[in-house]
């Protein structure tokens, strides 16, 4: 009588042997990895056309246009796309902004169908994602992972200006050189977030597709560039103590830690030290909310700000300018 355990000899089939994880990022992957594009960005030297700037770019229209990070074209005017099935077009850059680290390029020949844009602003700690793009030239890339955090935030400078890309969003999935200007798709292979940068080992950020940034596309396609607002102070978010939460119902607010001179903001009678609780109507507790109110619907009107200076509610008026792409 044999003792040996008795195995199924069988060989599973394919869908046996795939579990739902693995069944969802083929998926998106498929779904996806075709609207994605290598591309390389050239400068014209001495000895011609030389590549001096590489990434990945997203298709988001149905003519072309393309979604990659600022950062990748690095001012550039022109490079050529390379998708996943070896068909190629050369691209003119339509318009970047820094500020945001995204910018918009052409496929001047047909390129594939659009991807579908998501909305970030859905997306949970802890979800799956799903990152295509190129890197090391590896064209059609995929890595997966979850949503590792939401609402970090880059500093980012573009010329004198300061400011912080809001709202984003942190993934464990792979990421390397390359990668950025690639897709971050949610598991119904919409695509949710642009791939921008590695931090660290382990941690990838993407710039969210959102509201914000839909607008700032907006702006690319119809511009060329993102005109803001500008009101010159630096401010930090701090907690209100008690009294002052019962008083204007708010928990947070911004401490104002220095005032451009010459700016909308020191002519509208801010100061240093200020506590800025409103603007425009709106209760403001980080520079991401105030960020969100100055864009070019506020250029040169009437910018409301209600602040707390030494326990007393005042109310202020900037009229903010354009700021400048320098």
């Amino acid at each position: 009588m044999s003792i040996e355990p008795d195995f199924a000899m069988e060989e599973p089939d394919e869908g046996q042997a795939l579990d739902d994880y693995s069944r969802v990022v083929i998926r998106v992957a498929e779904s996806v990895t075709p609207h994605v594009a290598a591309i390389e960005m050239m400068s014209t030297g001495r000895r011609g056309q030389v590549r001096v700037g590489s990434g990945s770019a997203v298709v988001f229209t149905g003519d072309g246009y393309m979604l990659t990070n600022a950062h990748v074209v690095a001012g550039l005017q022109s490079g050529r796309a390379v998708f996943a099935d070896g068909k190629q077009t050369d691209v003119e850059l339509v318009g970047a902004d820094p500020l945001s680290d995204l910018a918009v390029v052409r496929g001047l020949k047909s390129t594939p169908p659009p991807a579908l844009l998501g909305d970030a602003d859905t997306l949970r700690v802890g979800q799956l994602v799903i990152a295509v793009g190129n890197p090391l030239g590896l064209a059609g890339s995929v890595t997966a992972g979850v949503v590792s955090g939401l609402g970090r935030s880059i500093p980012v400078r573009a010329g004198e200006h300061r400011r912080v890309i809001e709202d984003v969003i942190q993934t464990d999935a792979a990421l390397n050189p390359g990668n950025s200007g690639g897709a971050l798709a949610d598991t119904k292979g919409r695509i949710v977030g642009i791939n921008t940068a590695v931090a660290g080992l382990g941690l990838g950020l993407a710039v969210p597709i959102n509201a914000t940034t839909q607008r700032i596309i907006g702006s690319l396609l119809r511009d060329g560039r993102v005109r803001r607002a500008y009101l010159g102070l630096v401010s930090t978010p701090i907690p209100l103590d008690a009294s002052a939460v019962v008083r204007t119902g708010q928990k947070e607010g911004l401490r104002v830690v220095e005032v451009i001179a010459n700016s909308p903001a020191e002519k509208s009678g801010l100061l240093p030290g200020d506590l800025v609780l409103r603007a425009q109507g709106r209760a403001v507790s980080s520079a991401e909310s105030l960020q969100k109110l100055l864009f070019e619907g506020a250029i040169g009107l009437p910018f409301p700000l209600t602040v707390l200076r030494d326990g007393k509610t005042v109310q202020l008026t900037a009229f903010p300018s354009e700021m400048s792409q320098q």
